[in-house]
């Protein structure tokens, strides 16, 4: 068994989905093992990791969309608005989404069906500099 790492930052610009398919599939086709469990994690509380739909863009739409009628900004709800009215709902969105993902490794390649595409979703409106911790183990 071998053990691999990587960093990845992404620079966001706002919220939305953010597609880090391509980087994440090439370091793990790169480091060369044939199977494995590939982890991402973020270091963040108001951004996280989806495998979701990579074909149609709507997709992505719908999802925000989905995601500002759940949780609105400025909400009464919440106290806590030290960063301002999109801060919380950005804790609580982080809270229902994932901080982590695990995908397996085939064959040297991540292991994604059809359609499917590795996002970073950005939370808050402010830009932001997210970053991941990539861990690779296998064979």
């Amino acid at each position: 068994m071998q053990q691999k790492t990587h960093q990845i930052t992404v620079n966001t610009h706002g919220r939305k989905l953010y597609d880090i398919t391509p980087e994440v599939t090439e370091w793990a086709k790169a480091c060369g093992l044939r199977t494995g469990l590939l982890t991402l994690y973020i270091q963040h509380t108001s951004a996280s990791l989806l495998i979701n739909e990579n074909y149609d863009h709507d997709v992505l739409v719908d999802m925000e969309a989905f995601f500002n009628r759940l949780v609105p900004d400025g909400d009464p709800l919440f106290i806590h608005t030290v960063e301002g009215p999109d801060d919380m709902p950005a804790h609580v969105r982080t809270a229902l989404t994932q901080t982590h993902l695990s995908i397996p490794v085939l064959e040297g390649r991540a292991a994604l069906g059809q359609w499917q595409g590795i996002f970073l979703y950005e939370h808050r409106h402010i830009p932001a500099r997210r970053r991941l911790v990539l861990h690779l183990l296998g064979e």
